[in-house]
């Protein structure tokens, strides 16, 4: 086998890691209403489902990204195909709501080994243009898992019950397991194992705590003692865990890397962009269902004009940022999918099907342009030896834009639609009311993306 084939299969490895880890934390949108009437619980505490399982993969990030730095790659990735697995059939047999929940959890970690090592193995093996073109595909195939999970989810409740949305991921995750042993790197640097477990524990409370009080704020009451408890704890362990990474020689996060300014707003941008694509991506199928009456098969399937056209750009937009530079393909990428959120603002209870296969298709098209060269960005504008916890931190920044965005949506739509089902307009109107409303905040979320772009990439002569 040659060494671009060698290189190239260690690439496939590592995607379809990301691929089925981001999959897997959205074929259960659709299958959350199943779930809960199977499993005698409430909407509320079967939300905890799709949560818990974004908490987990969000704060063991850093941590899994730092170890990457440490230990071989091909064992440590492996061991993530083979907990996601592990997770993954533990989910599809759970008879109770805490055991399918605990069972997420474990899913979860083995998606956070992943997902925070993908990008560094990549960054590693390929060099300029390719890199380029490699870290666009990479970054297509998260998005796409992401945001095909409804459709794939929709078919399967359809056909073989809300079981059957975990199975899919089982046997690749095996395979995945045995070739990512094989196939990929297994070098590592001889250096002191020195980790910041204290560091990590301040991080993980207040990360959990934070992220908690946004999901649950509508719901307890923003000045509840609990949310005002959250938010004193994310405040005091994040303080001590920022005093203290700045104290000890082998930080569990290096905050000079924050120095980087293409690395800062860089994420900023990444984050703020998963919020705008989440801001839909979380209230479409409830409009589609809900208002249009359409099943959650037609449901998901109108929702796959995304992936295919981001799957198409992403590829593209990588190589061209890798020939001539991110800065004007990351500014184009947000001026698209605000179109198409403001195209979304028109929805109503006689849209036409191929209005929504549009504005999905240009949201995917918008989404293309930008995640690739940002990300081809981001990980060139750190040292070759800090590309581990880079990869681990960009990880970070987009999945808390994939929480916030859920959160927030959430949290906008049920507010925006309580005031105006209180102002007495029928479920319906107020439906349309609240998703045309918290679209506008997604294009807020869009704006912010193209500021945050805009300086991350701006010439140094300018």
């Amino acid at each position: 086998m040659t060494s671009r084939k060698i290189k190239w299969t260690m690439f496939i490895i590592t995607a379809i890691g990301n691929f089925i880890a981001m999959l897997d934390s959205t074929t259960v949108n659709l299958a959350l209403y199943p779930m809960s009437v199977d499993l005698h619980v409430s909407m509320g505490q079967i939300q905890w489902v799709m949560i818990a399982y974004m908490l987990v993969l969000t704060v063991f990030l850093p941590f899994f990204g730092k170890l990457g730095d440490i230990f071989p790659k091909n064992k440590l990735f492996s061991i993530g195909f083979l907990t996601f697995a592990i997770g993954a059939f533990c989910s599809m047999v759970s008879p109770t709501f805490i055991l399918l929940v605990a069972s997420r959890c474990l899913e979860a970690l083995g998606a956070s080994v992943m997902l925070s090592n993908a990008q560094a193995i990549i960054a590693r093996i390929f060099k300029k243009e390719r890199r380029g073109k490699a870290l666009g595909l990479n970054g297509c195939i998260i998005a796409i898992g992401g945001m095909s999970g409804p459709a794939i989810g929709g078919v399967l409740i359809n056909s073989f019950g809300w079981h059957s949305v975990f199975f899919p991921c089982i046997p690749i995750a095996l395979i995945g397991a045995y070739y990512a042993w094989k196939m990929l790197p297994n070098y590592v640097k001889k250096k002191k194992f020195k980790f910041d477990y204290k560091g990590f524990i301040y991080f993980t409370i207040s990360l959990f705590a934070l992220l908690l009080a946004i999901s649950e704020g509508y719901q307890w009451g923003w000045t509840s003692i609990k949310i005002i408890t959250l938010g004193v704890i994310t405040l005091l362990f994040g303080g001590l865990f920022y005093f203290r990474d700045h104290k000890i020689n082998y930080p569990l996060i290096d905050f000079s890397m924050f120095k980087i300014k293409p690395f800062t707003f860089g994420n900023l941008a990444v984050m703020t962009s998963y919020m705008a694509m989440f801001t839909n991506g979380i209230l479409l199928p409830f409009y589609l269902q809900e208002v249009l009456r359409l099943n959650a098969m037609i449901s998901g399937l109108l929702i796959l004009p995304y992936s295919v056209t981001l799957s198409f750009i992403a590829p593209i937009s990588g190589r061209l940022s890798g020939k001539y530079g991110s800065r004007y393909l990351t500014l184009c990428g947000p001026i698209v999918y605000i179109i198409a959120l403001i195209i979304f603002t028109t929805f109503d209870k006689t849209t036409p099907m191929w209005l929504i296969v549009t504005a999905s298709g240009i949201m995917g098209i918008g989404n293309g342009l930008f995640q690739s060269p940002s990300n081809n960005a981001i990980m060139t504008s750190v040292r070759k030896e800090e590309l581990g916890i880079a990869s681990g931190i960009l990880a970070l920044s987009r999945n808390m834009g994939n929480i916030l965005g859920i959160a927030v949506t959430i949290t906008l739509f049920e507010t925006f639609r309580d005031i105006f089902l209180n102002h007495g307009q029928a479920y319906e109107t107020a439906f349309l009311n609240s998703y045309h409303t918290t679209m506008w905040f997604g294009i807020i979320f869009g704006v912010a993306c193209f500021a945050f772009a805009y300086i991350a990439y701006k010439p140094q002569n300018d």
